[in-house]
């Protein structure tokens, strides 16, 4: 006897493999995804999420395997397809026509027939009613251009709705939002389940997974290692069940012992190659031995403070290390000037600043501090000592395989991180810039980055961190400086704000935040 109707999976995936060359991406994979219900699916980088929600999108066709979607053997060879079964896929980097409207985008690839008048009419229409519905407001006429990140990703999502999908996959959703963004897209995604809506969530944010989710997934090495009811199970478990063995989720680290001021800025301004000021008198100082967070949206002068204090980029103000003033525009103010005035860099983009791609480890892990004298014999460079050196950092480092032989891009992202991690911090730098330390880094190596910035904090160096995780920001930072618009909103110490009122200065607030800055004495 057939079963209920109401019983059949949404998705029902059956067998699924999918091989790139000698990489088996995807091994024999099985998954219920029940109607009415947010999914979510975890794993490591490289463990397959992706490549399983992109066949189920009909962005690659599997080597073996089912698809059976409420109940029905379905064959998705493409995109199409996938909407036409009612499928539709939200991206991490939004694929919207920025000069075109919001209604224009929602119907681009959707029209009914050769005029646009009509489709137009119908899609404002169903629009106004969506948004009413699942709480996505946005102006129908606005550019896409001119949206904030947050309603740039309802269009998205109104996309899917307007095709008329009841299955939606949501990659990464909020990784570009603030905390204040992300608690609305949950209220959304609330409302889509209540109305019957299938959600598919990919994410590497434990916390997300155990705050919106009814059941999860994990993949490991391309395989499904578990399916398991979110509310019988705990971050610690999901994490292990990732890896494969226990991880240690909060930083384990002493207060800090500030000492004198290492890094001082003082009205540091910075006009980019458009002629937009993106640095806009910025000021702050980092201590001998403690770690200053910089919160905010990614794009609001974060990168631009990295390039100018690592060298990268011209400014004016005032930079000082250990009182000596260093040039910020001319000669001696490029990257190799700051690595001999005690500067580390860890850049924000490890595989376009960090890393060449196409070189060896071991030329990578010597790269800006080449005129060591250790690796140096008269004129010519001492390659065996920069390859000894590599084969030592990297077994310190823990990068797999401990290859220095490998090109750089023959290493997960993680342990490409490593490489540059252990270039920079090996040189016993005074002050240590890093950019987002872990973006796209799998939740093992998380755990040691985290382990090797507090040690470096702990021998008394200076250390600014740029990240856009708020989890991090609040767990690594001794003190917390957020920026919006290029400017320093307000400071706060971690034990005394949380996540909300940090949202709230990220997104330009600070009415609401007065009286709590001044109680705290701090601002």
């Amino acid at each position: 006897m057939a079963a209920p109707e109401q019983t059949r999976p949404a998705i029902e995936l059956k067998g699924i493999s999918k091989a790139f060359g000698p990489v088996q991406a995807n091994k024999d994979i099985s998954i219920r995804v029940m109607p009415g219900t947010i999914h979510g699916i975890i794993g490591e980088n490289g463990a397959g999420k992706s490549t399983l929600m992109s066949i189920l999108y009909g962005f690659y066709k599997a080597d073996a395997g089912e698809i059976f979607i409420n109940g029905t053997h379905t064959e998705i060879p493409d995109s199409q397809a996938a909407i036409k079964a009612g499928i539709g896929m939200v991206f991490q980097h939004f694929k919207l026509v920025q000069n075109f409207t919001v209604l224009e985008n929602v119907i681009l690839g959707a029209e009914d027939g050769g005029l646009l008048k009509p489709s137009l009419a119908k899609a404002r229409g169903v629009l106004k009613h969506l948004a009413e519905e699942y709480e996505l407001s946005v102006d129908p006429d606005a550019k896409i251009e001119d949206l904030s990140v947050g309603h740039q990703q309802r269009v998205e999502i109104l996309k899917a709705l307007y095709r008329e999908a009841d299955i939606l996959i949501l990659d990464e959703p909020t990784g570009v939002l603030t905390p204040a963004e992300a608690d609305h897209l949950f209220r959304i995604l609330e409302g889509l389940k209540r109305e019957g809506k299938t959600i598919i969530l990919i994410t590497h944010k434990l916390r997300e997974i155990m705050e919106i989710t009814d059941t999860v997934s994990v993949m490991r090495r391309g395989e499904m290692t578990a399916t398991v009811k979110t509310a019988e199970t705990t971050p610690e478990q999901l994490a292990e069940l990732m890896v494969g063995r226990k991880v240690l989720l909060r930083v384990d680290k002493v207060p800090a012992q500030p000492g004198r001021p290492v890094l001082e800025v003082e009205n540091l301004r910075h006009v980019d190659e458009s002629g937009v000021e993106r640095l806009k008198g910025v000021s702050l100082d980092v201590r001998a031995g403690e770690i200053l967070g910089i919160a905010g949206v990614s794009g609001n002068g974060q990168s631009e403070l990295l390039e100018v204090l690592g060298g990268y980029a011209d400014a004016t103000g005032t930079v000082r290390v250990n009182g000596q003033e260093i040039p910020l525009s001319g000669p001696g103010s490029d990257g190799r000037a700051r690595r001999h005035g005690g500067i580390a860099h860890v850049p924000e983009d490890r595989q376009h600043e960090g890393l060449i791609m196409p070189f060896y480890a071991w030329e990578n892990v010597g790269f800006g501090y080449h005129d060591d004298p250790r690796f140096n014999r008269g004129l010519l460079m001492d390659n065996a000592a920069l390859q000894a050196d590599a084969t030592d950092k990297m077994k310190r480092y823990d990068v797999r395989p401990p290859n220095p032989w490998l090109p750089a891009s023959s290493f997960s992202g993680g342990n490409q991180q490593k490489i540059v991690l252990a270039r920079e911090i090996e040189r016993d730098p005074e002050v240590l810039l890093v950019g987002q330390p872990t973006r796209g880094v799998d939740i093992g190596a998380i755990e040691f980055i985290h382990q090797e910035i507090v040690r470096l904090r702990d021998s008394g160096k200076a250390i600014l961190l740029v990240s856009v995780e708020l989890d991090e920001i609040l767990s690594l930072s001794d003190r917390i400086a957020v920026m919006f618009d290029g400017t320093i909103m307000g400071e706060r110490l971690p034990d005394e704000t949380d996540q909300t009122e940090l949202g709230m200065l990220m997104a330009g607030m600070t009415g609401a935040t007065q009286s709590r800055s001044q109680g705290a004495g701090h601002a």
